[in-house]
């Protein structure tokens, strides 16, 4: 069983920085693509950015592009943190951020339903 656990988040003022983690245990070959979405109130999950297992890909979300990195990682394991660090924080970035795990394809990456397990999410909180 997949399982993910983020940590990392916190207020910051504008400009600010966030390393943003995830544990994930359980990984298998059914897995070839570890993704973040955000989720502010009021608004719709947002896909931030992915990395997929295999081949390095990595994408993002035009909103964050240039301010966000997300790591590649390997599968020699069934255990891998996926991180996302975060740069130049703007008030509009202020979400529940959400790691996710799943068999996606480079068009549907930013689709949640793409995605077979979530964490819990962690809040990131960005002030003006």
């Amino acid at each position: 069983q997949v399982q993910l656990v983020e940590s990392g988040g916190g207020s910051v003022q504008a400009g600010g920085s966030l390393r943003l983690s995830c544990a994930a245990s359980g990984i298998t070959y059914g897995t070839n693509s570890m993704g973040w979405f955000r989720h502010a109130p009021g608004k719709e999950r947002e896909g931030v950015a992915v990395t997929y297992i295999r081949d390095s890909a990595s994408y993002y979300a035009d909103s964050v592009k240039g301010r966000v990195t997300i790591p590649h990682i390997s599968q020699d394991n069934a255990e891998n943190t996926v991180y996302l660090h975060m740069n130049s924080l703007k008030p509009e970035d202020t979400a529940m951020y959400y790691c996710a795990a799943g068999w996606t394809s480079y068009g549907s990456w930013k689709l949640p339903a793409s995605y077979a397990y979530w964490g819990q999410g962690t809040q990131v909180t960005v002030s003006s």
